[in-house]
């Protein structure tokens, strides 16, 4: 963890694979030294014989990488002195950090952190910044991810520490601290933040972290999560664009599932990305301007114009600017049982 207490995703090695991480590298210096002097055994004299065998390069470059130099093998022509200088020496410092390489790790790793952070901070724009990871929170997650957004386009900001964990292990960036905190957000660079998504647990924290969010980023798409219904104008008014209330549409869905179980059941597939019917936003072509929403391509059931959902009934033709909502059957792999020839609704005209 960094000063900053922004915590990076990295993969965890165990002890012995570190350990046995660090044997190789050694030993592949080590075989590197004794190559180098293999091929060059006439530039070299030893003292005793004054001849190189391959045993005595080897003994040669042990005694070299590990820096107990005994001097009964020296290097005598200008190309093994070159060697020795441009190639043995580093190769004899590079053995020597690997040898010390838990105190060396231990020693840089803060540097490396924040070196690793101020790099994380340069290159994140336009991401997603996912405030509380708790059930809530990790759906909204697992829905961008289905929608082919990539990890390191998400950031997280808990109070916990253990949440911030999981998230680490999941391979997300995460901010431990509270969200109603402007210096916080910041820390996740809530400013050059897209979207911004509120899932805690308490309402009045929704609100709280709802106005420092949309204070520090006016232009972001905020979306935010509310137990009662009672509080979204609260949450809206605090400068959330898109308010969900989990229990009021927790309870629609049980009445529904009581009384129509096929509804409710559709209802969950489209809340599904990827599985049986899909609802997905898309721009208006420059081909369907102009055009009724029933000579749309897909299935349209609503239009988006100046930030109003319409249904598509109340649409006589489309324009510029409009966004369309619109049912998709994801294809199946071929072969599968029940693959459709062709996607439903595409090309074909509204009931």
């Amino acid at each position: 963890m960094t000063d900053e207490g922004i915590r990076l995703p990295r993969i965890s090695v165990s002890p012995l694979r570190a350990v046995l991480r660090r044997i190789w590298y050694a030993f592949a210096a080590l075989g590197l030294v004794f190559l180098l002097v293999a091929v060059d055994r006439d530039g070299y004299r030893d003292t005793y014989d004054g001849e190189v065998s391959v045993l005595d390069a080897l003994y040669y470059a042990t005694v070299t990488v590990s820096t107990t130099g005994y001097g009964d093998i020296t290097p005598v022509s200008d190309t093994a002195r070159l060697i020795n200088i441009l190639a043995v020496t580093p190769l004899r410092i590079v053995f020597l950090v690997v040898l010390v390489g838990t105190t060396l790790e231990v020693l840089t790793q803060r540097t490396r952190e924040e070196f690793l952070a101020n790099r994380w901070r340069s290159r994140l724009s336009g991401h997603t910044v996912v405030v509380g990871y708790g059930t809530k929170g990790r759906a909204a997650i697992r829905t961008l991810l289905d929608n082919e957004r990539a990890k390191e386009s998400i950031v997280v900001v808990d109070p916990n520490p253990a949440a911030i964990a999981e998230a680490n292990e999941d391979g997300f960036v995460g901010v431990i601290g509270d969200g109603t905190r402007g210096e916080i957000l910041r820390r996740a660079r809530i400013a050059q933040a897209a979207e911004v998504i509120i899932a805690t647990q308490r309402d009045d924290t929704t609100a709280l972290v709802t106005l420092t969010a949309r204070n520090l980023n006016p232009g972001a798409t905020v979306v935010a999560a509310v137990r009662e219904s009672e509080n979204d104008p609260l949450v809206r008014r605090s400068g959330a664009d898109v308010v969900i209330t989990s229990s009021e549409a927790t309870g629609r869905m049980l009445g529904v599932a009581t009384q129509s179980p096929a509804v409710s059941t559709l209802i969950e597939d489209f809340l599904v990305y990827g599985h049986g019917l899909d609802l997905y936003e898309r721009p208006v072509s420059a081909a369907e301007v102009g055009q009724p929403p029933s000579r749309a391509e897909g299935m349209v059931i609503a239009v988006v114009r100046d930030g109003q959902v319409v249904p598509y009934a109340r649409v006589d033709t489309l324009a510029a600017g409009d966004q369309v909502v619109v049912i998709h059957v994801p294809e199946e792999e071929p072969g599968e049982p029940g693959e459709p020839d062709q996607v439903p609704g595409e090309g074909t005209a509204n009931p």
